[in-house]
């Protein structure tokens, strides 16, 4: 078993691509020896192991007939391999037999344990939890770590996310991270377009061009609808926070240069309709990359969606299996059985007519960890081998293939949204919704 052996105490940030430059700033809380903060693209700042590696935890979460997940200080992955399902998602029985079992991994041979040595002491909100075999493992907030063995590089993070709406992950990996660097009150949020600034209670944060960190145009009829974030009479300016005084004793909180508002109107938490305001934009701690120089944003009747070069709606796999160490089953490392199924009967060409994958250019590569260009074999759904000459370049997001649905005959269908089971959510496609408040993020 691989154990991680520290020594030293230090935190270090690796900047990585982020769509405006800008990174999120974390708040310096205590660390055992050897583990460092890592920042990322899509997640924000996320402790690591001495070697880089994006650190995760397995919270319990409810599903249709009970929870799947670790309860606080109770280990639940190891490395047995599971050969029949759970029956946590009704009303799918338990104990049918899961597929490609000579192959089938145990949980750990994905999820590798963060183990502690038999010295290891609790530091801040980290602990050391006993697992079954006699080993100890971290635990951050009394949730068991692990790391993903997805992630290659220091800030990757293709094992799980933090998103509450439109997750990319049903096996519900979460990464584990220091809190935001923000003033008491607000939060930050993970979603499609980046990390959001919003308040505690989930308003979220909004910013008008026009403003500077000495002035503000909003006032009289305009504070009708926009609500100005005050800050408390202890309140001090503090890194890229700042002030504005707007009357004599009342003070606006500012963020980058920007004074801060809520809009009253939003009918959703972490919602982004207040930018659909002239002038006004949701307020982000870090932006998402940017998408391929080739796709286009296209509406449709639910609102905007990611398309390819021609327009045509980009679509997600989605994939959770129903054993109960509750594996994803959307990479292309993992079986392709559940997606075979879903798009083409088990026929990888009835597949490729129906879901064709998005192929990229002949001079098209990624430039960032969210966005690449990855070789995939089209008759299996894995992974290409090097020099195969029937080898697909497909473009990936977090390192999984992206489609177009056959069904779409004009740009602005979204005749494939919530293909599979439950939705899409469980076994099966989404749009690539640019919004998650958009109706359509749900499916």
């Amino acid at each position: 078993m691989r154990r991680v052996c520290v020594a030293v105490s230090l935190l270090i940030a690796i900047p990585v691509s982020a769509g405006d430059g800008a990174t999120e700033a974390w708040v310096d809380v205590p660390i055992p020896p050897g583990f460092r903060v890592e920042s990322t693209e899509l997640e924000g700042s996320v402790f690591a192991t001495p070697d880089g590696r994006t650190i995760y935890s397995w919270p319990q979460q409810k599903q249709r007939n009970g929870y799947s997940g670790e309860a606080p200080s109770t280990p639940a992955c190891y490395d047995e391999v599971l050969t029949v399902t759970a029956g946590l998602m009704s009303p799918y029985p338990p104990g049918i037999e899961l597929p490609d079992l000579d192959t089938r991994p145990s949980c750990t041979d994905l999820w590798p344990p963060v183990y502690a040595d038999d010295d290891a002491r609790p530091v801040g909100k980290w602990t050391v939890v006993g697992r079954k075999d006699g080993t100890q493992q971290w635990a951050y907030d009394d949730q068991p770590l692990y790391t993903s063995v997805l992630d290659e590089l220091p800030g990757d993070v293709l094992g799980g996310d933090r998103r509450q709406f439109g997750s990319s992950s049903p096996a519900n990996r979460v990464p584990v991270g220091p809190p935001s660097k923000v003033p008491p009150g607000f939060a930050v949020r993970s979603i499609s377009t980046g990390r959001l600034l919003t308040t505690e209670r989930n308003d979220s944060i909004y910013a008008f061009d026009g403003d500077t960190a000495a002035s503000t145009q909003c006032s009289g009829d305009c504070l009708l609808t926009w609500k100005p974030v005050i800050a408390p009479e202890l309140a001090r300016p503090q890194g890229e926070w700042s002030l504005l005084e707007r009357s004599p004793g009342v003070r606006q909180w500012v963020y980058r240069g920007k004074p801060l508002y809520t809009h009253p109107l939003d009918q959703h938490s972490w919602s982004q309709q207040g930018s659909d305001k002239a002038g006004w934009s949701n307020v982000f701690t870090q932006r998402a990359p940017d998408f391929p120089s080739s796709f286009t944003v296209v509406p449709t009747i639910s609102g905007d969606v990611l398309a390819d070069s021609r327009g045509m709606t980009i679509y997600r796999y989605f994939c959770g299996d129903d054993s109960q160490d509750q594996l994803s089953c959307d990479h292309p490392d993992d079986t392709q059985v559940y997606r075979l199924a879903m798009c083409g009967g088990g026929d990888p060409d009835k597949c490729r007519e129906h879901w064709p994958y998005v192929e990229a250019g002949d001079e098209e590569m990624g430039d960032s960890r969210t966005w690449r260009v990855i070789s995939i074999d089209p008759k299996t759904g894995h992974k290409a081998a090097p020099e195969q000459t029937d080898a697909v370049s497909v473009w990936a997001y977090r390192d999984r293939p992206i489609y177009t649905y056959g069904g779409d005959q004009q740009q602005g269908d979204t005749h494939g949204g919530g293909t599979g089971e439950w939705r899409g959510r469980r076994n099966g496609l989404r749009a690539f919704w640019i919004r998650d408040d958009f109706m359509g993020g749900t499916l």
